[in-house]
């Protein structure tokens, strides 16, 4: 950790409190998070996974070195509607050996892919160390890393999983009654989990709570061979995997059996958190998969739960590139700021006037760094402790105000003491600075950067509307240039008399 860093703590839903973090390793601190399934574009709500984490990330590498932190964000391409679509558009290749099924699932699901780590990069997130993709681990690999039809075998060997034929096939299961404490995580023991509450009832499983490892395809869906050792005999099933088991081969695969932080949404505590401790810790005898398990909140649109049926589902692309949401574009910053502005544990009400309020921040930051100080960056001892508080950002976003305040002064930390400044020339070059510092923490960037290409587009387009008199549509596109820090200058030409528009970058 960094010298004179303070203390990182985290609230871990484990253990329902805020607690001290303690690497299994400070030379590779690990965390996992659950990445997309990629069967559609992602909407808005998970972005905030990636953000939150990206962080967080930004963090442990800020304390601990860029080279000792490893990231995994893993890539659900193993579902049943992606599996359909790749019989679908790709059966007559499979059947053919043209195509494998991984191959087929890979041509369905790449333009989802490539636009989720486009969306992302626009997010401002990282790139994560690893972004495993589910299919590759689904049987056994060549490299020898863990895989899901092993991580089964092991289950089965240890007692925790069995063999049984339902509605639709043979399947293999997690016994629930195997572990003496299923349900830490969300709090629930199996006695509460009785039938036809929230657990269907199945008559081939042991328990309600069991929950499928292996399931069966029929001859028209696609699947993977595997075979299974049960009760001395090879028992081969062509199928897929559940949805539980991919997280953990992937996070054994790359961080190991034990490691320090889970993450992901709130909404997967139950039942997939709860269910990938459970493999994990049977499949490996541990007394734990990942120390700290950190989840973020809900995320509703405009007061309301996001769903097509509402009419309010949101993609990450739709707010990037086209006017669905608010009546313009939006820049990734703005939507990432907007994200920041609640703490990642509260529920974020994601709405036009939010967005608003993102962007003319944003906006006022960059105006105060341009005409402030000499480009320095400090972080400062507040802006450290802040995030170190359980990635406490609304009260860093509180400091950022001060440091871009002429009214506030600016408190510098030393080796030995801290003070205020009061010569006015100095408390603005040092507010720019911890503003810029402040700002590389959160993941913004904040020096000028713009390609003439779209600017010069937008101007031209902005220019014919203007000829127009099309007003409103000309000071929409002017608003979103601003938002993306780029003003428009408005002038005459001295020859002609007409109309002629400059830019400069305002960060």
């Amino acid at each position: 950790m960094a010298h004179g860093s303070p203390e990182l703590t985290l609230y871990n839903t484990l253990t329902r409190a805020k607690e001290a973090f303690a690497p299994i390793d400070a030379n590779n601190v690990r965390i996992y998070v659950c990445g997309p399934t990629v069967y559609d574009y992602a909407h808005i709500g998970n972005a905030r996974p990636a953000i939150v984490f990206d962080v967080l990330y930004r963090l442990l590498r800020h304390l601990h070195g860029a080279d000792r932190v490893t990231y995994v964000r893993n890539i659900t391409d193993v579902d049943d509607k992606i599996n359909a679509r790749a019989l679908r558009d790709f059966g007559g290749d499979i059947d053919a050996g043209r195509l494998s099924l991984n191959e087929a699932i890979r041509k369905v699901t790449e333009p989802t892919y490539d636009q989720y780590q486009k969306d992302v990069a626009a997010l401002g997130c990282l790139e994560p160390t690893f972004q495993p993709r589910a299919t590759e681990f689904v049987l056994p690999r060549a490299d020898g890393k863990d895989d899901m039809v092993g991580m089964i075998q092991s289950l089965i060997e240890r007692g925790h999983a069995y063999e049984a034929k339902g509605e639709s096939g043979r399947e293999i299961l997690f016994d629930t009654t195997s572990m003496a404490d299923y349900g830490q995580l969300s709090k629930r023991n199996l006695d509460e989990q009785q039938a036809g509450a929230r657990v269907a009832v199945e008559a081939h499983k042991k328990h309600p709570a069991d929950f499928v490892l292996w399931k069966e395809s029929s001859a028209d869906e696609p699947g993977w061979d595997a075979t299974f050792r049960v009760d001395d005999a090879d028992v081969a099933i062509r199928g897929r995997p559940g949805w539980h088991i991919e997280c953990s081969a992937m996070s054994a695969a790359y961080l190991g059996e034990v490691f320090d932080i889970h993450g992901g949404g709130l909404d997967l505590i139950f039942p997939h958190h709860e269910n990938e401790i459970a493999q994990s810790r049977c499949a490996h005898g541990s007394a734990v998969m990942a120390n700290y398990w950190m989840h973020n909140g809900f995320l509703q649109v405009e007061g309301r739960k996001m769903s097509k049926s509402e009419g309010n589902f949101v993609t990450i692309h739709d707010l990037l590139h086209t006017e669905k949401f608010g009546g313009r574009r939006w820049p990734g910053e703005v939507l990432r700021l907007a994200m920041l502005m609640t703490h990642y544990r509260e529920p974020i009400d994601f709405s036009v006037k939010r967005l608003e309020e993102a962007a003319n921040t944003l906006n006022r930051w960059r105006r105060w760094i341009e005409h402030s100080g000499d480009g320095s960056t400090l972080v400062t001892e507040d802006a450290l402790e802040a995030l170190s508080d359980d990635l406490n950002t609304p009260r860093l976003l509180n400091f950022m105000a001060e440091y871009s305040s002429d009214a506030a002064g600016v408190w510098v930390n030393t080796e030995y003491h801290n003070h205020k400044l009061v010569n006015y020339d100095e408390r603005r070059r040092v507010g720019a600075a911890a503003l810029r510092g402040a700002l590389e923490l959160l993941g913004f960037a904040h020096k000028a950067e713009a390609d003439e290409k779209p600017i010069l587009s937008a101007i031209s387009q902005r220019l014919a509307l203007i000829r127009e008199k099309n007003w409103a549509e000309a000071d929409k596109i002017r608003d979103e240039l601003l938002a993306q820090g780029i003003q428009l200058k408005d002038g005459k030409d001295p020859e002609t008399g007409e109309r002629v528009t400059t830019w400069e970058v305002k960060r």
